[in-house]
């Protein structure tokens, strides 16, 4: 990794120095297929045309590329020895002249780590299929170019392929002769080009809109996923979201779709959720649901389908100048996604997910030490990488929601479509949009954008309520907290809701007021002689970002009576702040975990219950006094066993949530027999289908606890002989409770690279687990002596996974912090990136120990 990195005033001097005018890239991608000759990485032929302009005739720069070897390099006709001018990460271009060719013709590998061009086996049926990965600097694996946003340029991509293949890229493709040409792209940035190419299912439709002008636009839409996911692929609702995301676009956007064609992709072994190149969006395939799946499910694939189209504006037409601003479209794509699912589809309660998943990434993202504004300070690639964060995504789509609140919906909307039109193909900074929203609010940016988007940390806001001798709000104030480490007081733009119980036991909100908090104390005079409440719920609606306390009365009332709150939305923000408080150490995690057992049986919300079964697992985890966990398991596993068997509706996604919970917290004989019946049929459940899918989930709970093998695990393969069947064993074999089995995950994670990223990732997630702490304790200080090597020996991806995936959070003791403490100490001068990874696992220990504390505390109190 160390030569592949790119710092950003490399970058601004290139982009001040060159200016790109066109590449054609030639591959050959016939040897993904059939026996490789040699020991070396199985390779493909690349050859790259790239046309471009130096502004100082006579000067030096650089092209980039990562490739095994390079054939031959050619500078405006004249032949460059390869073995001078290419150092395994960059070309020098030396003496160039005012207009520019320069021809690569090199080997790129094939990608095992879905960085590149990565190459997949079906072990189905042996099909090997292919596709790109480039974000933020991997195209520079597949062909040689300047790898950064701001040097735009139009892109003619050819493509031979093996026999009976198709292939894709952003423009629409012929084949002619053997060879698949594909049509002139618009000037786009190298990381959002793409080629995906295999035997893959292919599914076609067409969209069409009549334009202001009368014109009518027609984009042809298609669909593609392997061969062995056809019979679950569901296109016909892919397609459904697809149109109503490009009506509700056009209606707000005012600029009609720019890349022609618009194909989306399923691909395989994928480390991402979704990508937004151009005229190709490349999605994880596990958004292809094999078995049963909730509406949560649902709707979190439409809101990525509807994110990466909000990137075709936001991201792919105006692109950021640097990293800096990566929010300026990801921030933008994760407010619209969630926008658009409201005013567009069937999933009107998309706000709600966002408010109790989306924002809680952000949460815990911005109370890190790695902390950063939305507008980041990003020095080169590694900074990029790891930049990709619930800050820039949640936070920033968060910040955006306030923004809509405090410039208006249509000054917004306008802002959006000015920018477009301002800087279509082109690369912004904030200040470009700023000057806008400027334009069409009247209102000053600088400000709300010095507070918003250039500061680091979240903001608490708690109620304080005096009541009058006649029972009725004498003052109502809202308190503004910061970190010490963060301590900007933001405005927030808030709704302020007085809650009560009905006659009929209800707790519905009687009064609301809007009001700007500003400062350290804000008093609401609009809820001054209000009646009394018996709860107040700070931002309500969810206007703003912040983390909402509670004032005494009103954590009482939530502990005797949540599950009464009327409003889902209010009840999933006390939920959220609840969860909040537990990781912050005011709340112990029993209290938490008596919530959930409560009240979670009456949740109505299905992504709020899915969230609410991660949060009580992890509150047992990692917040309860050890001595206590295992009661804490034994009250989750009550409540899933009665909420399955007694109360959820058959055949209902409660039911098919509550199953699964149930898996995850069996810890009795009576509970593992369950499963052993579910599993063989000898029980049944009414209503609940057992399907592929439910099977791997009740059968990892038995391995895990010894209850079940390799044995086992072969036959349940032998039922399931698919990738994704072999994605759950393999991950199902790493937990299994043996010394011998931890030491084989480990050996083939960190001293292999033989495993793919899938793979991999999949042994990672099997490895550890929190009842098998004594097995895994010997491996902490293996971990720290592992980490440098980590991240000098892998790509960037698989070692972010590595290190983030292998922190020994379960070792939760101050031997383990103390071990951290001493690795950082030591290793100062280790990557940025590295360290940054290191000191966020330390920080989630640090706050584990904290939890654990307050847990302990409350039983002594008591």
């Amino acid at each position: 990794m160390p030569g592949e990195n790119l710092s950003r005033d490399e970058a601004r001097e290139r982009a001040a120095l060159l200016s790109v005018d066109g590449y054609d890239v030639s591959l050959d991608l016939r040897s993904a297929v059939g026996d490789q000759a040699g020991d070396g990485p199985r390779t493909f032929r690349s050859v790259t045309t790239i046309r471009f302009r130096c502004n100082e005739p006579g000067a030096t720069s650089f092209a980039d590329l990562i490739a095994p070897s390079v054939t031959a390099v050619s500078l405006n006709g004249r032949d460059l020895d390869p073995g001078e001018v290419f150092d395994g990460s960059r070309i020098a271009l030396e003496d160039l002249a005012a207009d520019n060719e320069l021809v690569v013709d090199a080997q790129c590998a094939y990608s095992r780590t879905g960085e590149g061009m990565h190459r997949f086996v079906d072990p189905e049926d042996g099909e090997v299929y292919l596709y790109t990965q480039y974000e933020p600097a991997d195209s520079r694996r597949v062909f040689a170019n300047f790898e950064q946003p701001d040097l735009k340029a139009p892109y003619r991509f050819e493509v031979r392929a093996p026999e009976g293949w198709t292939v894709w890229s952003n423009g629409a493709g012929t084949l002619t002769d053997g060879v698949w040409r594909f049509a002139e792209t618009k000037p786009i940035s190298t990381y959002i080009t793409c080629v995906v190419a295999g035997p893959y299912h292919y599914v076609t439709d067409s969209y069409s809109r009549v334009l202001e002008d009368g014109s009518t636009l027609e984009i042809p839409l298609g669909a593609l996923c392997r061969k062995g996911l056809a019979p679950y692929f569901d296109s016909d609702d892919v397609f459904l979201v697809t149109k109503q995301g490009l009506d509700f676009f056009h209606e707000h956007f005012d600029y009609p779709y720019p890349f022609g064609k618009y194909d989306q992709a399923f691909v395989p072994e994928y480390n991402l959720g979704a990508m937004e190149n151009p005229g190709l969006v490349t999605f994880r395939e596990e958004f292809i649901f094999r078995g049963k799946v909730t509406k949560a499910s649902y709707e979190g694939r439409a809101n990525v389908i509807l994110h990466e189209m909000a990137h075709m504006w936001f991201g792919d037409l105006v692109t950021m100048v640097w990293w800096d601003d990566l929010w300026l479209k990801e921030s933008f794509a994760d407010f619209m996604g969630t926008f658009a699912n409201v005013g567009a589809t069937r999933f009107k309660d998309a706000w709600i997910t966002f408010a109790n998943r989306r924002k809680a990434w952000a949460y815990r993202a911005d109370q890190l030490p790695s902390t950063h504004p939305i507008t980041a300070d990003i020095r080169d690639l590694q900074d990029a990488k790891l930049n990709f964060d619930g800050i820039t995504y949640a936070k920033g789509a968060s910040v955006l929601k306030q923004l809509v609140a405090y410039v208006g919906q249509d000054a917004f909307l306008e802002g959006a479509r000015r920018y477009f039109k301002r800087h279509a193909y082109g690369n912004t900074r904030l200040g470009d949009l700023l000057s806008v929203l400027e334009e069409t609010s009247g209102r000053d940016m600088g400000a709300w954008a010095r507070s918003w988007l250039q500061t680091a940390g979240v903001n608490s806001l708690t109620p304080q309520v005096l009541l009058s001798r006649e029972g009725l709000v004498d003052e109502l104030a809202v308190v503004q907290e910061a970190a010490e480490s963060h301590p900007e007081l933001r405005p927030h733009r808030v709704a302020v809701g007085l809650y009560r119980r009905t006659p009929e036991g209800a707790l519905e909100r009687y009064a609301r007021a809007e009001v700007d908090v500003d400062g350290p104390r804000t008093v609401v005079v609009e809820l001054a002689g209000a009646e009394a409440p018996e709860l107040v719920l700070v931002n309500d609606d969810d206007l703003t970002y912040c983390k909402t306390r509670f004032d005494a009365g009103s954590l009482e009332t939530l502990k005797s009576g949540l599950g009464s709150v009327s409003d889902p939305l209010a009840r999933a923000l006390c939920w959220s702040a609840l969860w909040n408080m537990t990781r912050d150490a005011l709340l112990p995690a029993r209290d938490f975990v008596e919530l959930v057992t409560r009240f979670a049986g009456r949740e109505s919300d299905i992504g709020v219950l899915q969230m609410l079964h991660a949060w009580a697992d992890s509150a047992v985890t990692f917040y309860a006094a050890p001595d206590w966990r295992p009661h804490g398991a034994a009250l989750l596993a009550e409540c899933a066993e009665r909420e399955l068997l007694e109360r959820a509706e058959p055949g209902s996604e409660h039911q098919l949530a509550w199953a699964r919970f149930f898996a995850r917290t069996a810890e009795d004989a009576g509970g593992f027999d369950m499963l052993r019946g579910l599993l063989d049929g000898t029980t049944t459940v009414p209503g609940l289908e057992v399907d592929q899918e439910l099977r791997w989930a009740f059968l990892e709970p038995l391995v895990v606890h010894g209850l079940a093998g390799e044995k086992e695990l072969e036959a349940e393969l032998a039922r399931d002989d698919t990738a994704s069947g072999k994605r759950h064993q393999v991950r199902c074999l790493a937990a299994r409770p043996s010394a011998a089995v931890k030491a084989q995950g480990w050996a083939q994670v960190v001293e292999s690279d033989a495993l793919s990223n899938a793979l991999a990732e999949a042994t990672i997630a099997g490895w550890g687990q929190p009842v098998q702490r004594e097995l895994l304790a010997p491996y902490t200080e293996k971990y720290f002596a592992a980490l440098t090597r980590i991240w000098g020996d892998r790509s960037i991806q698989i070692a972010m996974n590595i290190v983030s995936g292998l922190f020994p959070s379960l070792q939760d003791s101050e031997a383990t912090l103390d071990a951290a403490d001493a690795w950082l100490a030591a290793h100062e001068d280790a990557a940025p990136a590295l360290r940054r990874l290191v000191l966020e696992g330390r920080d989630d220990l640090a706050r584990t120990l904290r939890g654990q504390a307050c847990d302990a505390q409350a039983v002594n109190q008591g």
